[in-house]
């Protein structure tokens, strides 16, 4: 049976689970402490295992980074071209490095291509402190917007992912975190398909030996320490279908690169998507009583999309109810009613639907006559 993921975007909010088929094909079995591989316009979950263990992130801390740096470029907070001070804590930052130096004037957008392409834990330390001061009061707003994206597995000690007791998280929240980062910033998000970048003279290549591998994979990111193993996140797009998987502590590179490969190869191959309504459809057109107009349209606020093993798309119905009568003021966005959704016959998901236009109060006649057609049932 295939859970679903809470969503905030592109498609209705909802938990729910599809009905069990005999004819599903069994994902594969992987060499790794845990993975999780879900389809980012429906959340559903293709394939899991231990999905809510709690494990060392290693440099997949470096999403959330990316994701506070992202937010603060957006709010104004930082500029791409602002020159950020390197500290001599940025600087003396162990494992991965960009190179940055106290001397050297380097830029936000330097620092990011560093901290996504070069996995440099310096660079991470630098635009922390740019954003909050200090890496602790940075490790704080990572578990603030954790807290917010429902990440209730993960807590954040350091900006880079090295080892720290109290720094974990669980193959559930990164696929949270990494779906947002795709879903939220799309304008940022093809940095994480760069093949290589070049700072204070030194070339560095992506660590994702995917982006090479399949050109339909442009993303994400990996992660090593001795303690987490071999991780990896790796999204990938094919007919317009988005489908990202995680995978954490396999036991070498090799192998978190075959296992990835294997589950997104799987959940392209057995899954396809069905898009059951569009955002903005008109479902329905009800009686408005007591409105300035006589009705209105309703339907679901953003798409709603299925996936489903291939070959029972065909099979998907949907029931839609209005809550009635619709009394004006009704506001844009307010639910009127839902839509049931059936697969073979058998419930697989409920979906919000609400009014896609305001309707103001209609004139002091029209409210007199309305409630008389309300009192006799008219």
């Amino acid at each position: 049976m295939l859970k679903l993921l809470r969503r905030t975007a592109l498609v209705v909010s909802a938990l729910m689970s599809l009905p069990a088929l005999a004819d599903v094909i069994p994902p594969p079995q992987l060499e790794a402490r845990a993975w999780l591989l879900v389809d980012h316009d429906s959340g559903t979950v293709l394939a899991q295992s231990r999905p809510d263990e709690r494990v060392e992130p290693a440099s997949l801390t470096k999403l959330m980074t990316a994701y506070l740096t992202f937010k603060a470029l957006k709010a104004g907070q930082l500029k791409p071209d602002q020159v950020v001070p390197v500290s001599v804590a940025a600087w003396k930052t162990g494992g991965s490095k960009m190179f940055i130096a106290p001397d050297k004037p380097v830029t936000v957008d330097e620092l990011l291509h560093g901290v996504i392409i070069q996995s440099g834990n310096d660079a991470c330390v630098a635009l922390a402190e740019a954003i909050a001061g200090t890496e602790q009061a940075f490790a704080q707003m990572m578990n603030k917007e954790a807290q917010r994206m429902g990440m209730t597995g993960t807590q954040y000690r350091n900006s880079t992912g090295l080892t720290e007791d109290g720094h974990y998280t669980t193959a559930r929240d990164l696929s949270l975190l990494a779906n947002a980062l795709i879903r939220d910033f799309p304008e940022y998000y093809p940095l994480y398909s760069t093949i290589d970048y070049t700072y204070n003279g030194i070339k560095q290549g992506n660590r994702n030996r995917l982006l090479t591998m399949d050109r339909s994979v442009d993303g994400m990111k990996t992660g090593h320490t001795d303690a987490a193993g071999w991780c990896l996140v790796s999204s990938a797009k094919r007919d317009n279908r988005r489908l990202l998987s995680v995978l954490l502590g396999a036991p070498n590179e090799h192998g978190r690169i075959e296992s990835s490969h294997a589950l997104l190869n799987y959940g392209f191959n057995a899954y396809e998507n069905a898009k059951v309504a569009s955002a903005g459809e008109a479902l329905a057109q009800p009686a408005v009583y007591k409105g300035a107009a006589a009705s209105l349209a309703v339907g679901p606020a953003a798409d709603v999309v299925l996936t489903l093993p291939r070959g029972q798309a065909a099979k998907v119905t949907r029931e839609i109810t209005v809550t009635t009568p619709v009394i004006a003021p009704v506001a844009v966005g307010q639910k009127l009613g839902t839509m049931k959704v059936m697969l073979d016959g058998q419930p697989a998901g409920e979906f919000p639907l609400v009014a896609q236009a305001p309707v103001e109060e209609g004139s002091f006649f029209r409210r007199i006559w309305d409630t008389i057609r309300l009192w006799f049932g008219w």
